[in-house]
């Protein structure tokens, strides 16, 4: 038999209880408000998920404003390719002698100010630095890299041309570059992310006695190509290769990496060089992030600082 003196405090715990579980309701407003104001921030988003390329160069302010201080001359300059009118910035160093030229390739949502800033360090080394729209009469109704302001337009358009459709563009751009005054006649390319990938399989299939070296930041080596472009060819031959290619890598940048061994093989097997570099703890495009003042990873800002000092001796030691 259950006694007064239990049912009495059975009676009183469910009264305690009611009286807990009430409070909870009456805070939970506000415990809710607090946790959405506390919870972390989201990762930044990705390239593709990002908006078309207005929304890409506006988050560049800080590469236009270095490069509205630049003490060096630039200009957007304009030739014809076929049917196709091709655009570039062009930037020259201070110096009077004829030097060599240097291609830089953007990333893959096309060229913004933070591919211009790029050639304009390049350009502060002593080379004229030509930094192409590869988009160029390639948007909606012929428009250039502007004209793309849908996700995924850019990206989908370049990673769809097809390698002679983009050797064809390179080709105009260099020998615009030999035919410049002050040009002495020779060449490298610097490619970001898919220019690096565009200016690798270049190299592989155009043999141009005035390209002296080519870059490669962040993108995946031949012959892995097919892996991750299922339209590409099954395998890309490194033995067309007449000039040094240089790698440009981050830590955490897992997809170049997943192929850096194979590509290191392949390139050795057919007696070419490749020098690939790692730096640890950098991020994909450390080149673009680790400049912008919003960067939290210091190992971006580090990556950049070594970049600009291994690209200086390498263009020096391939171009003069």
């Amino acid at each position: 038999m259950v006694s007064r003196k239990n049912v009495l405090k059975n009676n009183q715990t469910r009264i305690h209880l009611l009286l807990f579980c009430a409070a909870l309701t009456l805070a939970a407003p506000s415990a809710f408000c607090q946790t959405a104001v506390s919870r972390p921030s989201q990762p930044a988003p990705t390239q593709r998920q990002q908006q078309g390329w207005a929304g890409q160069q506006s988050q560049q302010a800080w590469a236009t404003q270095k490069l509205a201080k630049s003490p060096r001359r630039g200009e957007w300059v304009k030739i014809s390719n076929g049917s196709r009118t091709l655009k570039a910035f062009v930037i020259y160093p201070e110096v009077k002698r004829n030097v060599p030229v240097v291609l830089v390739l953007h990333e893959v949502f096309g060229l913004t100010d933070s591919t211009r800033n790029t050639a304009d360090e390049i350009a502060a080394m002593g080379y004229i630095a030509i930094a192409p729209d590869m988009l160029s009469g390639r948007g909606p109704n012929g428009g250039d890299v502007e004209s793309f302001d849908q996700p995924h337009g850019a990206s989908d358009t370049l990673t769809g041309l097809s390698d002679e459709a983009v050797n064809g563009d390179l080709n105009a751009w260099a020998d615009y570059g030999d035919k410049l005054p002050g040009s002495n006649g020779k060449f490298a390319i610097v490619g970001l992310s898919w220019g690096g990938g565009a200016a690798f399989r270049y190299v592989a299939s155009t043999q141009r006695k005035d390209l002296k070296a080519v870059c490669v930041f962040y993108d995946i080596g031949l012959p892995q190509e097919t892996q991750h472009f299922p339209g590409a060819p099954a395998s890309i031959s490194v033995a067309p290769i007449t000039v040094p290619v240089y790698g440009f890598y981050g830590s955490t940048d897992t997809r170049p990496l997943v192929t850096l061994d194979a590509t290191k093989a392949a390139m050795a097997a057919a007696g070419k060089f490749y020098e690939p570099v790692v730096y640890e703890g950098a991020d994909h495009a450390f080149m673009r992030v680790g400049e912008d003042p919003s960067n939290t990873n210091p190992a971006n800002a580090a990556a950049v600082k070594e970049t600009l000092v291994r690209l200086e001796k390498l263009l020096k030691s391939a171009l003069l």
